[in-house]
């Protein structure tokens, strides 16, 4: 850990806070609520909560999107000050970082930690599709002008779309996907579900299609969409027309999303580019509006509190899925079983989760930042 000391673009921390904030508090504790009351904020809203089975996509579909998004988003910031310096350090500094997320992404999927060779999954996590996109980025930030990048992005996008198309026989569902057959073959019993069978051979889950190598070309084209937009926001322009900028190509992204979408359609779990393109767009026009907000009517004070999961994302991610207090909530708080009724798991779920944002504010009070 180290302390930054450095300006930072409060609309990028508040949006970053904001996808953390859902994804590690907001979403157990409405699932818990939905739980107890049997779903009475309603079908229409509980299927926000969830995952598409397939084709489209719902609120929850954008939480693993828009945090690649903002990976690339904080770039340009990050890197302007490597980019004329000593290439080789800046290099070092760069694996590092991809290291560390990789090794975390495995943490969290429980799979370093057992020390069981035959759970270990190579590559099944959002931290490990974000080091895989920020490698690429960075390195594309370093050594490439402007022109080539938007270039080595529109080609990877293409690249992914040929490949399934025509490698694929345009075959996007769930088992004949080229994406699935590559991770299949490549992964092996080293996939994220998969069960090992007692003759040696293993079983891949009907239930698990995510994909993870060839979605690697569009994990780096979403890292690269952030990048862009965080150009956008690094403009010497007036604060309009960065706005304008951003709404232009947050629109653009998902009018094209969705029309490519009648031929490759928009799959959030094979990382298609035109699903790239639509949640691209999304995290565009709500960076646009956080811009607004913050930057341009200098609000920023009713959403700061977003803050203290956008500064410190990956410790966020990281407790969530490490810090269980159970054992620490149930013994103070059993007593309140016996008045809260059916209500008693929600206010367990709610203990739960403010513990870990009482260390995350302990963390930005203290200007404590986790930087792999």
């Amino acid at each position: 850990m180290k302390t930054k000391t450095n300006t930072r673009v409060a609309s990028i921390d508040i949006l970053r806070g904001m996808d953390i904030f859902v994804l590690t508090f907001l979403g157990p504790v409405l699932g818990t609520f939905i739980h107890v009351t049997n779903g009475l904020l309603g079908e229409g809203f509980q299927r926000q909560l969830g995952h598409v089975d397939w084709e489209g996509l719902v609120a929850w579909d954008m939480i693993m999107p828009l945090f690649l998004f903002t990976a690339g988003l904080s770039m340009p910031f990050a890197l302007s000050k490597y980019i004329d310096g000593d290439k080789k350090e800046t290099f070092k500094r760069i694996i590092k970082r991809v290291i560390l997320l990789y090794i975390f992404g495995g943490m969290v999927q429980g799979n370093f930690l057992d020390l069981n060779f035959d759970n270990i999954r190579l590559f099944s996590n959002t931290l490990q599709s974000i080091a895989i996109g920020y490698l690429f980025s960075a390195l594309f930030i370093l050594y490439l002008s402007n022109k080539v990048q938007i270039i080595v992005t529109a080609a990877l996008l293409l690249i992914y779309w040929a490949l399934l198309t025509f490698v694929g026989h345009g075959d996007f569902s769930k088992e004949g996907n080229l994406a699935e057959l590559i991770d299949r073959a490549v992964l092996g019993c080293f996939r994220d579900g998969v069960s090992s069978n007692p003759d040696g051979t293993w079983t891949f889950a009907p239930w698990y299609n995510y994909t993870w190598i060839l979605s690697s070309l569009n994990f780096i084209a979403t890292v690269m969409t952030g990048v862009f937009a965080g150009k956008i926001l690094r403009m010497d322009k007036s604060m309009g027309i960065r706005m304008k900028w951003l709404l232009i190509f947050g629109i653009s992204m998902i009018v094209c999303g969705y029309l490519w979408g009648f031929q490759m359609p928009v799959i959030k779990k094979i990382w298609t580019s035109s699903m790239v393109l639509v949640t691209s767009g999304i995290s565009t026009l709500l960076l646009a509006f956080f811009f607004g907000v913050c930057e341009m009517w200098g609000k920023t004070r009713y959403l700061n509190w977003l803050k203290i999961w956008g500064t410190n994302s990956i410790a966020a991610y990281l407790f969530a899925h490490f810090l269980h207090f159970n054992d620490i909530t149930r013994p103070l708080l059993y007593g309140l079983e016996q008045y809260t009724g059916t209500y008693y798991p929600l206010i367990i779920t709610l203990a739960n989760q403010l513990i870990p944002v009482g260390i995350l504010y302990l963390m930005y009070k203290n200007k404590i930042f986790l930087r792999c």
